[in-house]
């Protein structure tokens, strides 16, 4: 018998079609993935499931929750059935937790709100739910507030109040998406050990092929708002029928040709790198500790070479980054962009600043969003001691967008008029614009679809034919990183841990550390590659 069972689900907002006759079911303690692009539908068919959609949306077709009319139920009977019949975790654990409020009041409130136990018994299931999600009391207490703790570690707390109240159901949006390979798969194996458990349904929504594979017992894709196609997952895998679905696992794989690079010219110069932070006392007249994020770090960076950067959260690639940018003073060492210091007298020195330009993870995030892109693109221009100016600076607004593959007239609008795909790419032209030496890729596909990623990728190899791109790749993603690298480092511990060449370190990993990684790291069965 079926926990959930979604029949004939159509959904309209504002008269814009969105869902269109979707049907699928979750058994106790049955593994369900909905996969699929950005705006396939997945995360409204998961807020449906949660009676959470918007005031203007119209819905037909069928949701039964364990017996409940989710359709028709009043706001007041879907109060009590959120939490206690159906959890839900979020893709961003920072912003679905309170800032200020501990994370054992939180988990509490969960229970509190529902009046499911006293306060006393209520902090006590909370210390047992975080016990349970990997947080145990010696290392984590209840008064620890969020900041204080991992992207991994936030995730935990959110699954600890979603199962809070052991819920039937457990929704998890994209939950992996933004943590790094080894705290995915921790997070992974904690979501499928609470199914096996608690026997609760889990429905998955996430457009990371490669995960779903290993986890999910049945897969629904879905595109545009509608089920192209569903099975259980090995049979799927093997014998995948829509053209969509074999787009989707193609891309996952996606692997681009980079051009030969150059013959050895070092750019980059990272010499013996120290940067510690001051650590905040633990009593009135304790001694100054400090905490050392970089440790010696030395590396070189040839001209015309593409480096890869990997490591989890906390190892220091994002402290080495803004000190390699000169965002970020260094204890000791040296940094150096072809022979000059990047830190000339303790401060960024601009001439060699405007030598290197950074592309981020969130490209929304990194616009201005009341400026329209040709003043967006043309920001680096500050930079530069006579920037062009009249038709000169126009052509060179044209030729940007035009070598990122999209059109000059893309000038005049505003960044919200751009897809997440269309706005990386405005990103990558605004790091193009004035032609630095050297560019940092931060995290700049994690947040993409596979199809997009795969799109941007495929741009990045064609730029570094057409510009001689020396870049600096920093992910979580190996799979990316082993595509669009030459040479790779490795971090851990504010070290680097081993480098060599990307299919080198990939294929014969020397330090115990990077075959975790690897290890780690997702991967698509032989049947869907072959497909």
């Amino acid at each position: 018998m079926s926990l959930l069972e979604i029949d004939n689900l159509s959904l309209a907002i504002g008269g814009t079609p969105i869902l269109n006759e979707v049907s699928l079911s979750v058994a106790p303690g049955e593994i369900v993935a909905v996969t699929g692009e950005s705006g396939s539908g997945k995360s409204m068919t998961a807020l449906a499931v949660m009676g959470l959609l918007p005031s203007d949306a119209r819905a037909s077709g069928a949701i039964d929750l364990d017996g409940a009319d989710i359709l028709s139920s009043t706001e007041a009977e879907m109060c009590r059935l959120r939490g206690s019949a159906v959890g839900m975790v979020f893709q961003e654990p920072m912003t679905a937790l309170n800032p200020v409020m501990t994370i054992g009041d939180q988990v509490a409130e969960t229970i509190l709100v529902h009046k499911a136990m006293s306060p006393e018994a209520a902090r006590q299931r909370a210390r047992e739910m975080l016990d349970r999600v990997g947080l145990p009391a010696g290392r984590f207490p209840m008064s620890r507030y969020p900041h204080e703790l991992s992207g991994g570690q936030r995730q935990r707390v959110v699954i600890a109040m979603a199962i809070a109240l052991r819920p039937k159901l457990l929704i998890a949006d994209e939950p992996t998406t933004a943590l790094d390979v080894t705290t995915q798969a921790q997070i992974l194996d904690l979501l499928k050990s609470l199914v096996a458990d608690f026997e609760m349904g889990l429905l998955m929504i996430t457009h990371d092929l490669a995960v779903v594979a290993h986890l999910a017992d049945r897969i629904v894709v879905m595109r545009r708002g509608d089920v192209v196609e569903t099975g259980e997952t090995a049979e799927l895998l093997a014998h995948m029928q829509h053209p969509y679905t074999k787009m989707l696992f193609q891309a996952s794989t996606h692997k681009v040709s980079l051009p030969v690079p150059p013959a050895p010219e070092p750019l980059l110069q990272v010499r013996n790198v120290v940067r510690d932070y001051r650590l905040p006392r633990t009593r009135l007249f304790a001694p100054v500790e400090h905490f050392r994020a970089v440790n010696d770090v030395s590396f070189v960076l040839n001209r015309g070479e593409r480096l890869g950067l990997v490591g989890e959260s906390g190892c220091g690639k994002s402290t080495l980054t803004r000190a390699v940018l000169g965002l970020e003073p260094v204890q000791s060492g040296a940094i150096l962009l072809d022979g000059l210091p990047v830190h000339a007298g303790g401060a960024p020195d601009i001439s060699v600043r405007r030598k290197m330009q950074v592309v981020f993870q969130d490209p929304f995030g990194s616009f201005n969003p009341r400026h329209r892109v040709d003043r967006l693109v043309t920001e680096p221009f500050h930079l530069l001691d006579e920037p062009p100016r009249g038709a000169a600076r126009k052509e060179a607004i044209a030729e940007a967008l035009t070598a990122v593959g999209l059109h000059p007239d893309d000038a005049r609008k505003y960044i919200h008029e751009f897809s997440g795909g269309q706005r990386q790419r405005i990103a990558i032209a605004r790091a193009l614009i004035i032609r630095p030496e050297l560019i940092v890729f931060d995290e700049a596909v994690s947040a993409l679809d596979v199809s997009v990623r795969a799109q941007i990728l495929d741009l990045l190899a064609e730029l570094c034919g057409a510009y001689d791109l020396t870049y600096l790749f920093i992910s979580h993603d190996l799979s990316v990183v082993r595509t669009v690298t030459d040479r790779v480092l490795v971090m851990r511990a504010g070290q680097i841990v081993e480098q060599g060449d990307t299919e080198a370190v990939f294929q014969n990993p020397q330090h115990p550390y990077t075959r975790s990684l690897i290890a780690a790291a997702p991967q698509l069965p032989e049947p869907a590659l072959a497909s």
